[in-house]
């Protein structure tokens, strides 16, 4: 199922399932989640502008998520409001050096993560969407903490939709510049599994339904210049994103 959210003519923000080219009107579908079922439809079909597919509380970006990396795994935080839909335009910063695309495997997590081990990490997740965690690694040498090279207006855009059926092991992501496609991979190149940092991040803090963990985009990043178009998918998710 693809679930998504958006705003109605009226201003309400309602959550939705694709049906071919109809949106569907569905119940909250965390708490579908957390009773254990899948969503039952509220209304036929709805009209709105789409959404990013969450509006998450916490962002988790998961570090040094890449093959033969001299520090262990670590996470960090994202502002919430650097996220933005599929299909908005973003201005990459001319004042921070170069900009990089990360595509990456975003985990939306569809309850309490209060008991998630990494034996148990799927049943916590409601689906995967696609992030594209649009960076500038020059400003890393001065700040490590990752927050003036990743905080830019707009640096995370979203999917608009939550792909809830693709396997958490084997999950797969592509990268495209202007339609060339530049990376094809999947969850099994992640060093670190995903069951792995959901694990890992909620050893430290408690997650809540909506919020987004990015997994690492170790095969998965480009330079970008303004004007390009950076395309992300995963699993049946596609998240596009001008740039000037």
């Amino acid at each position: 199922m693809l679930i998504g959210r958006v705003q109605t003519p009226s201003g309400e923000i309602v959550h939705v399932r694709a049906d071919g080219e109809r949106l569907v009107q569905i119940e909250d579908p965390y708490a579908a989640f957390a009773a254990g079922r899948r969503p039952v439809d509220v209304a036929s079909a709805v009209d709105g502008e789409p959404l990013a597919a969450s509006a998450p509380l916490v962002v988790v970006g998961i570090a040094q998520n890449g093959p033969a990396h001299e520090s262990p795994v670590q996470a960090w935080l994202k502002s919430p409001r650097t996220v933005v839909a599929s299909g908005q335009t973003v201005t990459l910063r001319r004042d921070a050096g170069q900009t990089v695309a990360e595509g990456e495997i975003a985990v939306v997590i569809g309850r309490d993560t209060t008991g998630l081990t990494e034996a148990n990490a799927a049943s916590y997740v409601l689906g995967f969407t696609a992030v594209n965690d649009l960076s500038s690694p020059d400003r890393m040498v001065f700040d490590p903490r990752n927050f003036e090279g990743k905080t830019g207006e707009g640096y995370t855009p979203l999917a608009v939709w939550i792909d809830t059926e693709a396997p958490l092991d084997t999950v797969t992501l592509t990268l495209s510049l202007d339609g060339e496609q530049v990376a094809v991979t999947d969850a099994t190149a992640l060093p670190m599994s995903i069951a792995q940092c959901l694990a890992y991040v909620a050893r430290w803090t408690t997650l809540g339904p909506g919020d987004v963990i990015m997994t690492g985009a170790p095969h998965s990043q480009s330079p970008v210049q303004p004007g390009q178009r950076i395309d992300v998918t995963v699993g049946a998710v596609r998240l596009s994103t001008p740039t000037r």
